[in-house]
């Protein structure tokens, strides 16, 4: 029987067990070799803002990950824009937000294109 996925504890998405964790899967926190990096005061930075920014609005608005990226790093966002994501996927796997497109809830693992960030 194959043990339930998990969820990355830096980048926020589902991952599945692979043969090469059998003896350590109750131990695997992260789905790649890349998301071993330790989560930075950026990364906690995003988080925080994202909450703060929708604390500000009405229960029903919700803010882009684009609005955090650019309070963090107002001169050169972009590049903060993946982390943003992360971020947001991670606030999700904590039950504090929802990742919405077109104002439907979508699997913070699978979305594809523009998202919004909304309140539970």
């Amino acid at each position: 029987m194959t043990p339930e996925p998990k969820v990355c504890v830096t980048c926020g998405r589902a991952f599945a067990w692979r043969k090469k964790w059998e003896r350590d899967w109750e131990h695997v926190k992260h789905c790649s070799a890349r998301c071993r990096r330790k989560l930075d005061a950026t990364d906690r930075a995003l988080e925080d803002t994202i909450l703060a920014l929708l604390a500000k609005r009405a229960r029903t608005s919700s803010i882009c990950p684009s609005d955090a990226a650019r309070q963090v790093a107002p001169d050169d966002w972009r590049p903060l824009m993946e982390r943003a994501r992360e971020a947001a996927r991670r606030l999700v796997a904590r039950g504090e937000i929802v990742i919405t497109q077109k104002g439907q809830t979508v699997d913070p693992s699978a979305f594809r294109g523009p998202i919004r960030l909304k309140r539970i």
